[in-house]
């Protein structure tokens, strides 16, 4: 199948990796389903464009993402790649978080991105072929204090992912975490909320954490339209799909810190975990 041939759908169109994405799947020659909660914000950068969708969707509702999947088919008769990244962010210590706030993160980050999932799936299983890119976050292998239920609702988009990356396998189609470091997008500005009851305890922890990514907003190292060529390139490689592919020279520092930190814990405490066994 030619590049031309396949259809790419894409939650979370309007801005940051949707955006980049969209724009750089078009210059491929790829056909594209452009969604977002707002679709005039994707109409505004795309213009006379022949091989593009553009639906409405909130990823939340499970009536739209069921109309919107069945326009997609309608219109290109197939979905060969599903792109979830629809997302939001939240900045807070554990303890000053709200709680509907949370379950808004997590409906959005998780129970939407499964809800997608689930939608486009049994097409895929059926054509025996696909590729499901989840985007989630070195935030998903790491965390750092002033976002936990962030990381939470990555970590859960991680666990998910990599069962079904299991589970999907055998039957011709793949399942990819992309796991981006900082990039210039709005992620750390307009797009994440932040909690304004603050206790003055975690000045220092999370709140010191939550400072420096807004100040960083704007000067992240991450390229997004360089993000999304690496996205294609790697859907496009003879090579088996990566379960995970890290993208920024900052997401690799922290993967490989946390990986070599949890080896030596690991091996540190090895006698004590090995004494539970019958």
């Amino acid at each position: 199948m030619t590049n031309n041939e396949k259809v790419w759908f894409v939650t979370g169109a309007s801005t940051g990796f949707g955006k980049a994405l969209t724009l750089k799947l078009l210059e491929h020659h790829y056909r594209v389903v452009a969604t977002a909660r707002n679709p005039q914000d994707v109409e505004s950068y795309l213009t006379n464009e022949t091989d593009v969708l553009i639906i409405p969707l909130d990823v939340t509702k499970k009536e739209q993402v069921k109309q919107a999947v069945s326009r997609a088919i309608e219109y290109f008769g197939q979905i060969d790649v599903l792109v979830n990244n629809a997302g939001i962010g939240y900045f807070s210590s554990i303890e000053e978080a709200d709680e509907q706030e949370t379950r808004n993160l997590f409906d959005i980050n998780f129970f939407g991105l499964a809800s997608v999932t689930s939608e486009v799936l049994p097409l895929m299983r059926k054509a025996n072929t696909g590729h499901i890119l989840n985007i989630s976050s070195v935030g998903g292998l790491v965390a750092f204090p002033g976002f936990g239920y962030y990381h939470a609702s990555k970590f859960a988009v991680e666990g998910y992912s990599e069962s079904l990356y299991q589970e999907v396998m055998p039957l011709g189609v793949h399942v990819t975490l992309i796991e981006p470091g900082d990039f210039t997008t709005d992620f750390a500005g307009r797009s994440a909320k932040e909690n304004t009851t603050t206790i003055s305890d975690y000045n220092q922890s999370a709140g010191k954490s939550i400072r420096g990514l807004r100040q960083l907003s704007g000067h992240q190292p991450g390229n997004p339209e360089l993000a999304a060529e690496a996205m294609i390139k790697m859907t496009e490689s003879s090579m088996e799909p990566p379960l995970r592919l890290l993208l920024g020279s900052d997401a690799y520092k922290h993967a490989t810190q946390k990986i070599d930190a949890s080896k030596t814990s690991i091996e540190t405490w090895k006698q004590l975990t090995l004494t539970t066994d019958h």
